[in-house]
């Protein structure tokens, strides 16, 4: 009984080492290459040499091309000439005006001493309008023989004249301001212009 006892102990014991052994053996092995595969070095100020790779040369590397600068456009001369005007489409000279429409020429006027006479006749409400006409027609180198009011209807105000006097009428029309001539009436006289003012005469 008692051997048996030992023999099973020693049986333990024996199991015991083996397997403290095989715990060192792989332990040792975890060691080993746990510690070749991480060969580190302390930080001295140097880079670590790499063991594995062939220990090459380094080639300079190449220079770095100089940033090219945006090429400037040279910056067009300065001329001290002023600016060109381009010409202006508007003529240079200025346009020649075309000469008044001359009026027809006046018909000539009738000298004084060949002018017959005169009467004038007021036919408008308006007092001493004969008077007036009969100074603008002095003024104008008429001779006044007569003047008064003049009773019955009249158009316009008119420059009668009798035969061979529509010259002398016309001029003393337009001495007068008055564009209506016409032939004497029967108790006209007949050696003498006779003028008849209306309401429409503005002189």
């Amino acid at each position: 009984m008692n051997r048996r006892q030992r023999d099973d102990k020693g049986q333990v014991l024996s199991s015991l080492v083996a397997v403290l052994a095989v715990v060192a053996i792989v332990g040792g092995l975890l060691v080993l290459f746990g510690t070749r595969g991480n060969d580190s070095v302390a930080d001295s100020g140097k880079p670590a040499a790499d063991k594995t790779s062939p220990k090459t040369t380094p080639r300079p590397s190449a220079p770095s091309a100089p940033l090219s600068k945006p090429t400037v456009p040279p910056s067009a001369p300065v001329s001290s000439e002023p600016p060109s005007v381009p010409p202006s489409s508007a003529p240079t000279s200025a346009p020649v005006s075309q000469p008044a429409s001359v009026p027809p020429s006046a018909p000539a006027s009738i000298p004084v001493t060949e002018r017959p006479a005169v009467e004038i006749y007021n036919n408008t409400p308006r007092k001493g309008l004969a008077e007036d006409v009969s100074v603008r027609a002095r003024q104008t180198g008429w001779i006044v023989t007569g003047k008064d009011n003049w009773h019955g209807k009249i158009v316009a105000s008119t420059v009668y004249f009798p035969a061979g006097m529509q010259a002398e009428a016309s001029q003393l029309a337009r001495d007068l301001g008055i564009s209506r001539t016409k032939d004497a009436l029967d108790n006209m006289k007949k050696d003498r212009l006779t003028v008849i003012l209306t309401s429409d005469y503005a002189g």
